[in-house]
């Protein structure tokens, strides 16, 4: 049974008249005189956000902290803290630049909490109020559309578009249900970029091949959609937000899960009800007739960089949790994927739930492979 849910529809900017550089000042008073003001946010995406503020005070002011929370995947809460370098006085104009270039780049959609803690001369500290600012890249005006735990910002293009996205997200997360039983447990922000170089200019060491990326600690998705080719672009969508929702399924502290299953189920439910690309196909017939087929044990580590390899390597995975789901059902890879949040290793979950390590399931997949078509539907 699925709930009724209600869209939402509004445009980011007026977010970020609350949340950017046009917040209002924030005033705080201490024990003594220590007064801090006009707190603003300055952002220049992906490069840096500078923190700023005005201190004034009776007496010197000694020592001014920035102190920030930014919302992600932890197992602890983490406060960071910045100090800010300045001339004991009165009168004190603050700032500290976050260099995410350093830091780590800080998705669209995140919330970042912060704060001022100003001592002075006389030993009087001031701590002020948290402030919530929500990261956001200026370089475009950004709409946005909410339905349960999806955020869709999309810039340059209509209400239609932003629409189609969603659309694809809602169905991706219904395929993701159907085949593994996961499901979001936190909002996932998807960003949509219309161009190769928009996309090139915002998303921090993004590859030259890249068309979509996934920041699972933070929950968030970068991805091009070319409004002249959308529909073969879409389902990228799928990929990138079932690589975010496996992870909040498995997370732990102990271990992640291999390689062949964290891309084979994004490949998966990327192409589901339809038949794999030639780019898939044809190298996986190759291996096949070949008898150079990959070890489930050696995908299980990240891919090659070479092309053929890596193709190789997606098909491979593809292919095998279309095994898995296809000979022992949903519920089976739904209780590997919580067997994997419990840290599991990659041989002892695979034991625990279908009673064979990697090697039995490389010698099972095969034999079930020899009896398929070269061109795997995935159903």
């Amino acid at each position: 049974m699925f709930k009724k849910v209600t869209i939402l529809t509004v445009s980011l900017c007026l977010i970020l008249t609350v949340c950017g550089s046009a917040i209002a000042p924030v005033y705080a008073q201490g024990s003594g005189q220590i007064a801090v003001s006009n707190s603003t946010i300055k952002v220049d995406y992906p490069n840096n956000l500078t923190f700023s503020c005005h201190v004034q005070n009776n007496t010197k002011i000694t020592d001014i902290r920035l102190e920030y929370q930014v919302t992600q995947m932890s197992f602890a809460q983490v406060t960071s803290e910045a100090q800010v370098t300045f001339s004991p006085s009165t009168a004190v104009d603050a700032s500290y630049e976050l260099n995410m270039q350093q830091y780590g780049q800080i998705p669209p959609g995140v919330n970042i909490e912060y704060w001022w803690k100003v001592k002075d001369t006389a030993g009087d500290i001031l701590q002020t109020t948290p402030t919530q600012y929500i990261a956001y890249d200026n370089n475009h005006t950004w709409n946005t559309l909410t339905q349960g735990k999806i955020n869709v910002y999309w810039y340059g293009q209509n209400q239609a578009f932003g629409t189609a996205i969603m659309t694809e997200a809602q169905n991706a997360l219904k395929t993701i249900a159907s085949n593994t039983g996961a499901s979001p447990n936190k909002t996932v922000n998807i960003s949509i970029y219309t161009s190769t170089q928009d996309y090139k200019s915002s998303v921090l060491g993004a590859p030259e091949w890249s068309g979509g990326e996934e920041v699972p600690q933070y929950n968030a998705i970068y991805v091009i959609i070319e409004p002249n080719n959308m529909s073969a672009e879409l389902p990228a969508v799928d990929h990138e937000l079932t690589h975010v929702v496996v992870n909040q399924i498995i997370y732990n502290p102990y271990n992640d899960i291999p390689f062949w299953l964290n891309e084979g189920l994004a490949v998966h439910i990327q192409f589901f009800g339809a038949v794999l690309p030639s780019q898939f196909t044809m190298p996986l017939s190759a291996a096949v007739t070949g008898n150079s087929l990959i070890t489930v044990r050696s995908l299980s580590d990240p891919f090659s960089a070479y092309p053929d390899k890596a193709n190789l390597s997606y098909a491979e995975s593809v292919s095998i949790v279309a095994y898995l789901i296809n000979q022992y059902g949903s519920t089976k890879m739904n209780q590997l994927l919580d067997t994997f949040q419990q840290g599991s290793s990659y041989d002892g979950a695979l034991q625990t739930i279908y009673g064979f390590n990697m090697d039995g399931l490389f010698t099972q997949w095969k034999a079930w492979l020899s009896s398929s078509t070269g061109n795997v539907q995935i159903h």
